[in-house]
């Protein structure tokens, strides 16, 4: 293992947050010291402030497939989907319910979960099961307000089949609105196509390469929110308080950059999350199943930079003290519950038993990854892995 001194950040947790992209940093800063007016004033400063913002409201939709009056600029993802569940539940009155799968980010999960909705079970992809979806829209007589369903899970990078929960909401359910948390997706998967069905869609910029605080709710026209922010009437009455044209500046940049590429960094990923997954494997056997792969190795519908492996007898905890220690960043897909480790909900969705779920490692890549990532990452993984099974640490 390697000395402090010689230690290079290995950075493998673009999932949570991917580093800021060069020409989103250069548009903040563009728009920071230009522009110090409130756009929503009537004075020229703030006239060319608000132009600035509409300009990058059109850049947002148009990488988004919306219209430039259906983008509402929010503080990241999970004000956006907050204000999908919540502001539909608010709409519609006390009798109406939220539908959600069992895979959900918490920031869906949570407010579904709280004002008593409804959850559908996943299959062992950690995909909606659509049998399922169809029966509950099929018993609810019409009380429901809205459905969601995550684009690309955040956990397990599993790719949703937007289009054809879309077809069925709209058959049994053509009173709800469809909203999508596309937080994980726009690096993925081509938004605009695949969420043309949606009446909300939910992404924010620090998984695209722009600052933490940014993000937008797509709303199309004729979705009615209640507004979880009040008082100003900003954003045509659906989130109040004075815009932050920097970051909406930032957002859109990266956003844009982000689309344009995506299909040469999907290509280049998919190769590098294929030999980070494979060289785990080589070292460490059959103690490493692909969470969202268990049951025939097919990785088609994961998402190209998200590994999400369970290595068996070793718990993640542990293993990602070790592994940061020698400069390797990533995530769990855990939470620590009242001081003993848990296992996600979402592999408990999916069927993953317990003491394999509790050595889970999500490894993601972004556009900032490269090769020899991949290759340090494997070599301070197995090796960190063998340390706790000579040490019991496991």
């Amino acid at each position: 293992m390697s000395g402090p001194s010689e230690l290079q950040e290995i950075y493998l947790d673009h999932a949570a947050s991917t580093p800021l992209r060069p020409s989103a940093r250069d548009a903040w800063l563009a728009a920071a010291e230009r522009h110090h007016a409130n756009p929503t004033g009537s004075h020229q400063a703030a006239r060319e402030a608000r132009r600035t913002l509409d300009r990058a409201r059109e850049q947002v939709g148009a990488a988004l497939g919306a219209d430039p009056g259906e983008i509402v600029f929010t503080s990241g993802g999970s004000e956006a989907d907050n204000m999908a569940v919540r502001g539909a539940l608010g709409a519609r009155g006390p009798e109406a319910v939220a539908l959600t799968t069992e895979a959900e980010h918490h920031a869906v999960h949570d407010p579904v979960e709280r004002s008593g909705g409804v959850f559908v079970g996943v299959d062992e992809r950690g995909i909606v099961d659509l049998d399922a979806l169809a029966d509950v829209l099929r018993c609810r007589e019409g009380d429901v307000a809205v459905v969601s369903a995550i684009a690309v899970n955040n956990e397990t990078g599993s790719i949703a089949p937007l289009r054809e929960v879309a077809d069925i909401v709209r058959d049994l359910a053509p009173g709800a609105w469809l909203h999508t948390d596309a937080v994980q997706a726009p690096n993925w998967i081509d938004v605009a196509a695949e969420t043309a069905g949606y009446d909300m869609i939910s992404v924010t910029g620090h998984k695209v390469g722009s600052p933490v605080g940014t993000g937008v709710l797509v709303v199309r026209d004729g979705v009615e929110l209640d507004p979880l922010i009040v008082g100003g009437g900003q954003e045509r009455g659906r989130r109040a308080g004075t815009p932050d044209v920097a970051g909406a500046v930032s957002f859109a940049a990266a956003l844009t950059e982000t689309v344009e590429q995506r299909e040469g960094s999907v290509e280049r990923l998919r190769v590098l999350r294929d030999a980070l997954i494979d060289g785990l494997v080589d070292r460490l056997g059959d103690r490493v199943e692909v969470s969202a792969a268990r049951t025939n190795g097919d990785r088609s519908h994961i998402a190209a930079g998200i590994a999400n492996v369970c290595i068996i007898g070793v718990q993640s905890e542990a293993l990602l003290f070790l592994i940061d220690a020698e400069g390797v960043r990533a995530s769990a897909a855990s939470s620590c519950s009242s001081g003993a480790q848990d296992p996600s909900h979402v592999l408990a969705a999916m069927g993953v038993p317990r003491d394999v779920a509790l050595g889970s490692l999500r490894l993601s890549l972004g556009h900032t990854s490269a090769a020899s990532d991949v290759e340090r990452a494997v070599d301070v993984i197995a090796e960190s892995v063998g340390r706790l099974d000579r040490f019991g640490g496991g």
